[in-house]
């Protein structure tokens, strides 16, 4: 049962590893501000909710067990609404240049 556990954590982990990679290939390839935040938005999110999710399968149910919960909950909410802002504040930069041109 361990021996399961334990693989279970590792395709997590190696599952978050990759939409970290996904996303940090997306960062460099993609040719505008806006494509490059949806990359590493979601793909951050998801990688560090994967990882997380493999920590608390390898902790078990105790009390780092809830504040893991509590940490992806947290990444979950602020990460899209952190990018969500930035986007729109570089949309309102974008549109006053072009009204002043």
């Amino acid at each position: 049962m361990e021996l399961l556990l334990n693989l279970l954590v590792i395709l997590f982990f190696i599952g978050g590893g990759f939409f970290f990679f996904v996303g940090t290939l997306g960062l460099i390839r993609m040719p505008d501000v806006f494509c490059r935040m949806h990359a590493t938005t979601k793909c951050d999110t998801l990688g560090a909710g994967l990882i997380l999710i493999g920590l608390m399968i390898y902790k078990g149910f105790d009390i780092i067990f809830l504040k893991l919960l509590i940490i992806i909950i947290f990444i979950w909410i602020t990460n899209p609404t952190a990018a969500h802002i930035i986007a729109k504040a570089q949309h309102n930069k974008m549109k006053s240049e072009a009204l002043k041109e």
